[in-house]
């Protein structure tokens, strides 16, 4: 729900368990309690798409028995699937653009045991016109990061359990060329085109390749996106690392961006998600200001989390059971 600052400061004064989302100069101003933020002034919510300063998306976790936060920073991210509960759902936040992020978008893949522990969360940002500050917040001790991850484990009820999920409108076309990369990176030079190595850049350009366009790759029927950031002195970078060994492709050319998200969300057959988050591409690319995406709202973020980071995708979650 989106709401005023005195609306969330009443909620954190009454000792509700929340995770918050708003443009910095709201999250500073909100006193200790049970809760986690990030930065970001985009949003959906119940009448749409929406920028806005002014109010903070606020998400209350009312289904949680126990709750405990914690921060982590790149040399000990990967604790979280050690201090999870057993029965639980681990949120986090990280700032866009921090070597947190770089590690756990690299190494989260190669982590197993994330699998067995449900993970979701985002990227905070900033305005994209104006700029701001881009943090992290641990409510519970005031803290906010620049460098750092804020985590919430959330013990869940025998019975229930968390389901992790996404919505991507991206496919492949099987007849396009199977790019390779060498390493796990966040930008690249070089790539192998079916098996014949070229500038990525040289490429892009040559084939007249629409970047909005990710970069897809095919995890059993599965498609996972990554982003294409920009292209600057003939490296590509990206919003989300490329991996050694997967096959990518570009995705298919979407005509209606928001069509698609419509059918697709009806096609994922949510019925009551606890939380939800949508990439910042998304909000862009398919002009999503004063666009509806019932039953999601939630934060316009910088990159999503579903166990690993991901790009141009609505992620969310539901408690089953």
């Amino acid at each position: 729900m989106l709401i005023t600052l005195e609306e969330t400061v009443e909620l954190i004064r009454k000792g509700r368990l929340l995770h918050i989302a708003a443009d910095d100069t709201l999250l500073r101003q909100l006193p200790k309690g049970k809760w986690i933020g990030g930065t970001t002034p985009y949003f959906i919510s119940e009448e749409g798409g929406i920028f806005t300063k002014d109010r903070l998306f606020v998400n209350e976790i009312d289904y949680a028995e126990e709750a405990k936060i914690a921060a982590y920073g790149k040399y000990n991210i990967f604790q979280i699937v050690e201090e999870c509960y057993d029965n639980g759902l681990t949120m986090l936040i990280m700032p866009f653009g921090s070597e947190v992020v770089a590690k756990y978008a690299k190494e989260a893949p190669e982590v197993e045991e994330l699998l067995l522990h449900p993970t979701i969360g985002w990227v905070a940002g900033a305005d994209l016109e104006n700029g701001g500050e881009i943090k992290v917040y641990n409510g519970e001790n005031g803290e906010s990061y620049t460098d750092k991850a804020v985590v919430m484990y959330l013990k869940l009820p025998e019975g229930k359990n968390a389901m992790v999920n996404l919505v991507n409108i991206f496919t492949d076309d099987k007849t396009d060329p199977i790019i390779r990369f060498n390493d796990n990176e966040l930008s690249a030079t070089k790539c192998t085109v079916n098996g014949q190595e070229v500038n990525f850049a040289e490429y892009i350009e040559k084939k007249r390749i629409d970047v909005k366009m990710p970069l897809v790759a095919d995890y059993n029927g599965s498609y996972i996106n990554t982003s294409i950031k920009g292209v600057e002195n003939g490296t590509v970078g990206f919003y989300a690392p490329v991996f050694r060994n997967v096959e990518y492709r570009f995705a298919a050319h979407v005509e209606d961006y928001v069509e698609n998200f419509q059918k697709s969300i009806a096609a994922a057959g949510a019925k009551n998600p606890v939380f939800s988050c949508n990439c910042i591409l998304n909000y862009l690319y398919g002009d999503l200001n004063g666009k509806k995406l019932p039953p999601f709202t939630g934060p316009i973020t910088f990159g999503e989390v579903a166990y690993q980071l991901i790009n141009q995708t609505l992620v969310y979650c539901e408690i089953l059971g």
